[in-house]
């Protein structure tokens, strides 16, 4: 079993990134949360879930614990796979799933491409009660509380950047109109970084 692979970004692809392991290559699926985080050329460690069946071996890769710990748990609801579960951590921050399940906010999940309301209100009533504090905070972004910014910020600061100037490109980010999720911000406040 694959817990973590740590190696060089070789090529990112939509959903996908493949990884250079000390000259093995790796394709992983990965969440657009995670994509954000990854730019080609970097060296990265990636959280796996390497999901086997009869036919198939998949790997899918996360950026943070928290991410993994519940896209984990998305895939112990009946009706949602891999390929579902991947796709709900990619439509919203894992922190702001965690609010949706245990606020039963069924309205936010069903916003999610590929999530029918009766999808949302399964890993609703499946998971309210399995979201323990490990899933919550293990990211280092609590369940409730900090801000968006603050999520930007924190993850351009886990890329190198020195607190105030990713601070400042974070809310610059923010107040761009088209922006509307934080892997878009992480984005556009790169590219101020990067000029």
């Amino acid at each position: 079993m694959i817990a973590f692979l740590k190696g060089f970004v070789e090529e990112i692809e939509e959903g996908k990134v493949y990884l250079d392991v000390q000259g093995v290559g790796y394709g992983i699926e990965v969440s657009s949360q995670t994509i954000a985080q990854l730019k080609e050329g970097i060296e990265v460690k990636l959280l796996v879930h390497h999901h086997i069946t009869d036919s198939d071996e998949r790997l899918f890769g996360f950026y943070t614990k928290q991410e993994k710990q519940l896209f984990e748990k998305l895939i112990t609801v009946k009706g949602v796979g891999p390929k579902s579960g991947i796709t709900i951590v990619s439509g919203l921050p894992a922190e702001h799933l965690v609010r949706a399940i245990s606020t039963k906010d069924a309205a936010s999940l069903s916003k999610v491409p590929g999530i029918g309301k009766k999808t949302a209100e399964r890993i609703i009533l499946e998971l309210k009660d399995k979201l323990g504090e490990e899933v919550g905070v293990a990211g280092g972004v609590p369940a409730s509380g900090g801000s968006t910014s603050d999520e930007v910020a924190s993850a351009l600061e886990s890329l190198g950047f020195k607190k105030t100037e990713a601070e400042t490109a974070a809310l610059k980010a923010l107040q761009e109109e088209e922006i509307k999720t934080v892997p878009a911000a992480i984005k556009k406040a790169l590219s101020y970084l990067n000029k």
